[in-house]
């Protein structure tokens, strides 16, 4: 049987990792300044994390949701304490597209209404409503176009009211950070304005931190930068380091009723222990501050750089975007292959960094040399 040809494959077979650092099945070693689209948040194989695994795999595997499982209870504990969001409930999925299918939902459950208004080069996944509010007409199949969605542009306040007084707009969805879309931040004053809105036309405000939350911004979650509170907030990538789980932290506001949502393997035993171990030592090892500093550091040191060609660098914490004034295949293929990092893109013109949060201020210089080497700075 042959592979689902769908993806686009570097001839590199990585099979082992340790902190940032990956080594092919050649044995050559690379830096990694992208984490499996932003997924490695306390390092690859971490002890921790892997006796964490272990640990819970010699006992017991998966049972379902049909039982107690208190890591769900513990993990949701020691989440609310991380990120301030104790009051919230959880529910527990397996990707961040999931999460966001149930965040919507969620919303179209408590007002009856059925429009999105998303936004200008969203991505929020690939299954069946999660792609029909991503700005991307190449990857919506005719059977997602039932759903009414309507896109503006980031930042744009007036817009959003004009979409919000029609009065059937269900939920407003939007990222922390702009991840696909090219490491772009929407205003801290837009969003505050954005909840003020939401409020006022009683439409549901989802935050998608998929990628940008978990620490990644230097904060627990890149909207507390604008200090406001969503009604449901998504997180996926880094919650369990690697394996597969997703969740959504949900607004007092919404009433539980019984099998409005569910779900076979979210929440199972595995990916509890898994992200009870990464809430663990990312608390221990001080990671979302490591993530601030850090990211300020090579932050500074990117947009100083003397470089005719880069038009913008962009960012918050271990989040940035390096964004060229013609394509970066051939930069981005030297940093790979001569340089032997590891880097993501958005677009065409655009290099994303999205390295594991404890990237240490060496790890960086280092990348910041063989940058500079590949530029002929």
């Amino acid at each position: 049987m042959k592979l689902f040809d769908v993806y686009p494959l570097f001839n590199i077979e990585i099979v082992r990792g340790k902190g940032c650092h990956i080594w092919d099945r050649e044995g050559n070693e690379y830096l990694d300044l992208y984490g499996g689209h932003a997924v490695i948040s306390v390092g690859h194989s971490h002890p921790d994390y892997v006796k964490a695994i272990t640990g819970q795999l010699q006992k017991l595997g998966f049972y379902s949701n049909f039982v107690v499982n208190s890591l769900q209870q513990t993990f949701a504990d020691k989440l609310g304490k991380a990120c301030g969001y104790g009051d919230y409930s959880l529910f527990l999925v397996n990707s961040g597209a999931e999460a966001n299918e149930n965040a919507m939902k969620l919303a179209s459950f408590h007002n009856g209404k059925k429009r999105i208004v998303s936004f200008r080069h969203s991505f929020h996944g690939r299954t069946s409503a999660a792609v029909r509010v991503t700005d991307n007409p190449k990857i919506i199949a005719p059977v997602n176009e039932m759903l009414p969605v309507t896109y503006v542009l980031m930042n744009d306040a007036e817009a959003v009211e004009a979409e919000l007084k029609k009065g059937d707009v269900s939920s407003v969805i939007i990222e922390g950070i702009q991840g696909v879309g090219g490491i772009r931040m929407p205003d801290d004053e837009f969003l505050r304005n954005l909840r003020r809105l939401c409020t006022k036309y009683e439409a549901i405000l989802i935050f998608d931190e998929i990628q940008s939350g978990y620490g990644r911004s230097g904060k627990f979650f890149a909207h507390q930068y604008a200090g406001i509170r969503p009604d449901i907030i998504t997180v996926a990538k880094g919650i369990a380091n690697g394996f597969p789980m997703s969740g959504m932290l949900i607004s007092p506001m919404f009433t539980p009723v019984y099998g409005m949502l569910g779900t076979t393997f979210g929440g199972n035993h595995l990916a509890c222990a898994a992200a009870i171990s990464v809430l663990d030592i990312m608390e221990k090892e001080n990671l979302v501050e490591n993530a601030r500093i850090t990211g300020d550091f090579l932050l500074g040191e990117l947009k100083a750089l003397p470089c005719d060609g880069i038009k913008e660098v962009r960012g918050r914490g271990l989040m940035i975007g390096i964004e060229f004034n013609e394509s970066i295949k051939e930069a981005r293929t030297k940093l790979l292959f001569e340089e032997k990092v590891f880097t993501g893109i958005a677009g065409t013109n655009t290099i994303r960094l999205l390295p594991p949060l404890c990237l240490s201020r060496p790890e960086a210089e280092i990348f910041l040399q063989k940058f500079k080497k590949i530029l002929s700075i």
